[in-house]
């Protein structure tokens, strides 16, 4: 599906930057511990620069007693010990419509499917049982473009500028 296809349309950044501020606990779906992964990278900036509580869901992981930096892995988001107010899916977007459902049923507000993740039926899913959905972005990027930190998120804005920069993007 092209961009050109997509009829689905989600918040804009100001919607996006309340949703990470109402945002305590976040489950981060397709964990991984392997450090070339995206998921990995975007949990070690969630742990290190916000105040979010993170979990992870990987079954396989879970299965072999694994952690991620430092944290237990769990098999499902039925599992995690706590209510979860977003729910980030680092899945194929086959999976992503399951995993709505899953999210629903433990009280999810928000399902977030990372950069290149696009399911029109997903978002359907979701937002029929409740949830805000937020498609084709990075957790990561979008709150250190909130709180000013996109050099440290890897990205050379290679911007100086006295400017305030707006939200309507």
């Amino acid at each position: 599906m092209t961009v050109s296809e997509r009829k689905w349309v989600g918040p804009g950044a100001v919607g996006r930057l309340n949703i990470l501020r109402d945002v305590k606990t976040i489950a981060i779906v397709g964990a991984s511990d392997k450090l070339a992964r995206a998921s990995y990278f975007v949990s070690t900036y969630l742990l290190a620069s916000s105040t979010y509580e993170v979990y992870f869901v990987n079954p396989i992981l879970a299965q072999k007693g694994g952690q991620i930096l430092g944290h237990p892995v769990y098999a499902s988001l039925a599992d995690i010990p706590v209510e979860v107010d977003m729910v980030d899916v680092f899945r194929r977007a086959d999976d992503t419509p399951d995993i709505a459902k899953e999210a629903a049923a433990i009280g999810a507000k928000y399902f977030w499917l990372q950069l290149g993740i696009w399911s029109d039926e997903a978002a359907a899913v979701a937002e029929e049982l409740g949830m805000t959905v937020v498609m084709d972005r990075c957790v990561k990027i979008e709150h250190a473009r909130f709180h000013g930190g996109l050099n440290l998120a890897g990205f050379n804005t290679g911007v100086i500028s006295s400017k305030r920069q707006t939200l309507d993007a």
